[in-house]
């Protein structure tokens, strides 16, 4: 059974910086790319930024240059670094993964950005 555990989220002044964290559980964990989706109320889903088994990223261009993925395969976790955070950057970050044609999610963790 594959469980993700999504934390740091909190609230943030525009212009400020969090990160958060994705706990896995699962023996694959460094063979598979791992996604952060974000969502906000009345939005649908939307994949922020993906990192490879191999390391590779990619990012929705709305954060690009401001977040950056990373994955630290002997502690089974992955990262989303948001910086220079915007009012539009509220919502609720999902951690997910598929594997083996079945996708699993984390709970969600609330990021906030306001003055």
């Amino acid at each position: 059974q594959v469980q993700l555990v999504e934390s740091g989220g909190g609230l943030v002044q525009p212009g400020g910086s969090l990160r958060l964290s994705c706990a896995t559980s699962g023996s694959i964990f460094a063979f598979v790319p791992m996604d952060w989706y974000r969502q906000a109320p009345g939005n649908q889903r939307e994949l922020v930024a993906r990192v490879t088994g191999s390391g590779s990223t990619n990012y929705a261009d709305s954060v690009k240059g401001r977040f950056t993925i990373s994955r630290d395969n002997a502690k089974n976790t992955v990262y989303l670094q948001m910086n220079n955070l915007k009012p539009e950057d509220t919502a609720v970050y999902y951690c997910h993964t598929r594997i083996r044609l079945t996708d699993y999610w984390g709970q969600g963790t609330q990021v906030t950005v306001s003055s």
